[in-house]
């Protein structure tokens, strides 16, 4: 297959084995970088923030969507863009790359800055009812008295509705959508699956609506004939059908913003490696499945020097020895495969890379130096 010879392994005696049960691991320390040997970096501030008006990043988990859409939220508010950065993954980790604390609701991160973030929480919205799955307060709160206290999707499902987590984010991220405050939104979404079952969910909801609405509707007409049957009794209130109605119209909106590339560019990150090249494939196949158009495609920690891919930073930053490192430069054969790959696959798409970076991403200052490899 690929040429390794491995030899097999000796048979282990047991009280060897006993001895090295403690699974130590020996590590030899490397010299640390003094300050002095540091430069400071410096990143030329964006000069003009043009663009749609959502930025949504999708990929396999793993390859780093939070850092772009972190880097480009910063990036949007350091123009003097009012930009919303939300999480629709479970695994939120927003918080961590920003090193500050980002609440469940929209709140300004940023004194500086026009900048505000979000981790959706999906069960927290289905657990103080703030969605249209809700057992109370839901658009569905009117088949509630025909179910007792339980929920009226638990009760028509036998349990919790599919998808509910789903459809609580998908619902907060429209209220977000339709926020006059924000010119920007930039989306973190969940990996690859929880994404498409996202996308999916319109569909979903608008055919399970219509269901409901029939119901609604038969089932009205039972009771107000029963009801007139003993004694004059209001009709159903039909409030519940117009909320119904309502959130219809606000998936539709937000099904044509999606599928608008003047005002929606849908991002997939990955890194260059043959696996995340099939996983970006079959994540673009799917959104062409919606006539959801993929605008850019980001390839991250790509073994090459920053200078190669942006002039918007100065500072001394380390990059893999591609001349002495027999390791480096068998993986960097591995990466060029990928890229190529990838710009056959992706052939017409704008594609931007950003370097393997020897610190990890977190704060403002390396947030910067990504964001001006996505410029």
């Amino acid at each position: 297959m690929s040429g390794l010879d491995v030899e097999p392994v000796d048979e282990v005696d047991e009280t060897e084995a006993d001895a090295e049960d403690d699974h130590t691991i020996e590590v030899t320390p490397t010299e640390p970088t003094s300050s002095e040997e540091r430069e400071t970096i410096d990143v030329d501030p964006v000069d003009e923030v043009d663009g749609p008006g959502y930025v949504l990043y999708g990929g396999k988990g793993g390859v780093g969507k939070t850092t772009m859409a972190a880097a480009t939220a910063l990036d949007s508010a350091a123009g003097g863009v009012r930009t919303l950065v939300v999480s629709t993954d479970p695994a939120h980790s927003l918080s961590d790359t920003f090193e500050t604390d980002v609440p469940a609701s929209p709140e300004r991160i940023h004194e500086e800055y026009p900048l505000w973030g979000a981790e959706i929480d999906p069960d927290a919205a289905l657990a103080e009812s703030q969605t249209a799955f809700s057992a109370e307060g839901g658009a569905l709160g009117g088949l509630g008295d025909l179910f007792g206290e339980e929920a009226p999707m638990d009760a028509l499902f036998g349990g919790a509705m599919p998808g509910a987590d789903e459809a609580a984010a998908m619902q907060l991220l429209l209220e977000y959508l339709d926020d006059p405050r924000f010119e920007r939104v930039v989306v973190d979404t969940a990996p690859t699956g929880h994404t498409l079952r996202l996308l999916e969910l319109p569909e979903i909801m608008d055919t399970m609506m219509g269901r409901i609405i029939t119901f609604r509707q038969r089932i009205g007409g039972m009771i107000e004939g029963v009801k007139g049957m003993f004694g004059g009794a209001e009709a159903p209130d039909d409030a519940d059908l117009q909320d119904l109605e309502i959130l219809r119209e606000r998936i539709e909106r937000l099904r044509a913003v999606l599928r608008d590339p003047e005002r929606t560019d849908f991002r997939i990150v990955m890194i260059p490696e043959e696996m995340s090249v099939f996983e970006s494939r079959r994540l673009r196949q799917q959104l062409e499945r919606f006539d959801i158009p993929v605008s850019t495609l980001v390839v991250n920690r790509v073994m090459e020097p920053l200078a190669d891919v942006t002039d918007d930073v100065e500072g001394a930053f380390l990059h893999p020895n591609l001349d002495d490192c027999a390791f480096c430069q068998r993986r960097w054969d591995v990466q060029q495969r990928a890229l190529a790959e990838a710009q056959d696959l992706f052939r017409g798409t704008d594609v931007k890379r950003v370097p393997l970076l020897a610190e990890e991403v977190r704060g403002e200052s390396m947030l910067e130096v990504v964001a001006a490899c996505l410029r």
